[in-house]
């Protein structure tokens, strides 16, 4: 019998605190480049430093914490979709009810689903879960060193997240720093540019997810601004007396962008074909589940979850508030009571079935590949795509789509339906990773099941308000709250725009697929370079999705994130060099080094995103108060200065990263 502390209130209070932490966090990263990062790790670890001030802290308690922040941070990814409602103009702002209804809805409908696979598919399973298993090393390894390991790793965590707070103070706030510059230059008619972008938490970003994604993310660089802007310049009449950056980003918004958006969405399905395997055999396990009761009160408490009945009452609570939340949205769209209560089940219906199919997908995809490789935009696509042709169909039965008003807002349910989809996706793809760390370090699983689902509702309540703050202080590509913003703080929000642009096209029947069509070939051109290498056996691998993010991102955004990934290949290099040196085990010193620099990343990726968050509070004050949108920054022209001081600083910090790093390789 387990009788160490597991769920408590200091844990749940200390777990809510985070999970508002990195889900501002992640919002902000993710509208910023579309990448989210893993709280589950740096989760733990806070945890661990701060129990350890209190009396009978257990693992089990850590456990719990990192459980709820984890559940939180990953359903920030829903920001994936929710902003193209503000692109279409169907929604002004964030409304908060119906967003935090969707949000904790979703989410928790992804917990239940999963909870039946839990006991075939986390104890009986040989599946890796990479995050799971990694987050259980860390928890084990904090409860044997007397919180040593724990203590310095917040340390790193801090340290990183006082540097990005602030050099992002004196680069969005004071505008002392300049984020990114770029020289720009013609070969005849074609415009070129050397880019360089400053961003500490796109820099950690990049090295989190490694040098193969970094390669990729620059070949889709060069592709978009070394071959497509250039050509489409050099071929096309433009106005000479216009700034080259404007002329090219241009072309590179118009045109460039959706060759991206093809490559993105044929290596995101490719992924899910793949998978076709794993997903076909994860709904074969949840179905077999459903039918056999393995959560009966005579079993351990180590292995007991939330009983059926329990779980069916909730269950039927998130569909009872999603039919509110669907009748809700559609209310005000002028249809009839029969029309509309159709299209409200018709949405319903398809949330929960599509929910529960990606739901058992998700989860045996992420204990095979790992949550953060799960193609989880992949499965937005598909849903987009699906609940729009059905919506087109009902909507050309009955004359919806006549106007431009009701594609609009047809467009628009299709969205909303996504974003519930995408909400039960995001969490099924975490959930059993949080389960398997759970069963590694004898978890009761039924009280981190009550964790996740607590998470949910506490990242759901914070993600509106962070939503229409971003918004209202920078705004998104696409969704401007006014004509005279500063464009080069906008965020690029580049899944919702994608999402947005696949649905507004199919209700239209005008999707222009020149470009996304080059894209697609594009994409199927890669995909097969890559089996080709795959077959060969090469540790070389070209991952086709990063090469569309390279297409489809700015450079500004795009450098600092392949200088990342070039960070962890040095850092790896010299990690081996110094161990070898030292005649230590390369591998375990490179292990110890790697962990070090990851928990400094994620300071780094914290610290900047909750400065962006708090700036964006004092400009949407400032604007209220009837004041501009750079409140902060210093009232002159400083000519070069910021951006010359702006690299200067960027290069120290990732000399700095490297050496304090291999600081954890020792005798």
């Amino acid at each position: 019998m387990n009788n160490l502390r597991e769920l408590t209130l200091r844990g749940t209070i200390l777990g809510a605190f985070i999970t508002v932490i990195f889900t501002a966090s992640n919002v902000y990263l993710g509208l910023k480049v579309g990448l989210t990062f893993s709280s589950a790790i740096p989760a733990a670890v806070i945890s661990m430093a701060i129990l350890k001030l209190f009396s009978g802290s257990t693992i089990l308690e850590n456990n719990m914490v990192q459980t709820q922040a984890s559940a939180a941070g990953t359903l920030s990814s829903i920001i994936f979709v929710l902003p193209g409602l503000l692109m279409i103009g169907y929604w002004q702002n964030f409304p908060f009810w119906l967003t935090f209804a969707i949000c904790a809805a979703g989410g928790m409908l992804g917990v239940l689903f999963s909870i039946p696979l839990r006991h075939v598919m986390v104890v009986k399973s040989n599946l890796p879960y990479p995050e799971g298993v990694a987050a259980a090393e860390i928890l084990k390894a904090g409860s044997k060193t007397d919180n040593k390991e724990a203590n310095d790793g917040l340390k790193d965590i801090l340290f990183g997240g006082v540097i990005a707070s602030t050099v992002s103070l004196f680069t969005n706030g004071f505008r002392a720093l300049s984020e990114s510059t770029a020289y720009w230059f013609t070969a005849g008619k074609s415009i070129f540019q050397l880019p360089m972008g400053f961003s500490l938490a796109l820099l950690s970003a990049g090295y989190l997810i490694g040098i193969m994604s970094g390669i990729a993310i620059l070949i889709g660089t060069i592709i978009g601004w070394v071959f497509g802007v250039p050509i489409l310049s050099a071929i096309t009449d433009y106005d000479t007396s216009l700034p080259l950056s404007k002329v090219a980003m241009g072309f590179w918004a118009k045109d460039i962008r959706f060759i991206g958006a093809g490559v993105i969405a044929i290596a995101a399905v490719w992924t899910l074909l793949t998978l076709i395997k794993p997903i076909i055999e994860g709904l074969k396990i949840s179905f077999k589940s459903i039918r056999s009761n393995v959560s009966g009160n005579d079993i351990a408490s180590t292995e007991r979850d939330l009983s059926p009945k329990a779980i069916l009452l909730i269950m039927g609570g998130m569909l009872v508030i999603l039919l509110v939340t669907f009748y809700s949205f559609i209310a005000d769209s002028g249809l009839s009571a029969g029309m509309a209560w159709t299209l409200v089940f018709c949405a319903v219906l398809f949330a929960f079935i599509m929910g529960f199919l990606v739901a058992a997908a998700c989860g045996y995809m992420a204990g095979l590949v790992g949550s953060s490789a799960s193609p989880i935009s992949g499965i937005a696509i598909v849903a987009v795509v699906v609940i729009s042709l059905i919506l087109l169909g009902l909507g050309e039965a009955n004359g919806m789509l006549s106007s431009i008003e009701g594609s609009n807002f047809a467009t628009a349910l299709a969205l909303f339906t996504t974003s519930a989809v995408l909400a039960i996706a995001c969490i099924s793809n975490d959930n059993l990773q949080d389960l398997k760390t759970g069963y590694l370090v004898n978890a009761t699983p039924w009280k981190q099941q009550v964790a996740l689902l607590l998470g949910c509702v506490v990242g759901a309540i914070v993600i509106a308000p962070i939503l229409e703050i971003l918004y209202n202080a920078y705004g998104f590509t696409g969704a401007l709250p006014r004509s005279d913003m500063d464009a080069t703080q906008v965020l690029a929000a580049p899944q919702a725009t994608l999402m947005t642009t696949i649905a507004k096209g199919i209700f239209a029947h005008q999707l222009d697929w020149t470009m996304i069509l080059i894209g697609l070939a594009l994409g199927a051109v890669i995909i097969i370079i890559d089996l080709i290498l795959a077959q060969n056996k090469s540790n070389f691998r070209i991952p086709a999705l990063a090469v569309g993010l390279g297409i489809y991102l700015p450079p500004s955004i795009t450098t600092p994130i392949i200088i990342g990934t070039f960070l962890s290949w040095i850092l790896k290099r010299n990690a081996y060099k110094k161990a070898l040196a030292q005649n230590l085990d390369p591998q375990e010193q490179y292990q110890k080094a790697d962990r070090k620099a990851a928990l400094i990343a994620s300071g780094l990726i914290v610290g900047e995103s909750l400065v962006g968050v708090l700036l964006a509070i004092v400009i949407v004050i400032s604007i209220t108060n009837g004041g501009n949108d750079a409140p902060l920054a210093i009232p002159f022209d400083l000519g070069m200065l910021p951006q010359l001081l702006g690299l200067f600083v960027f290069v120290g910090i990732c000399t700095f990263f490297i050496r304090r790093a291999l600081s954890a390789i020792k005798k």
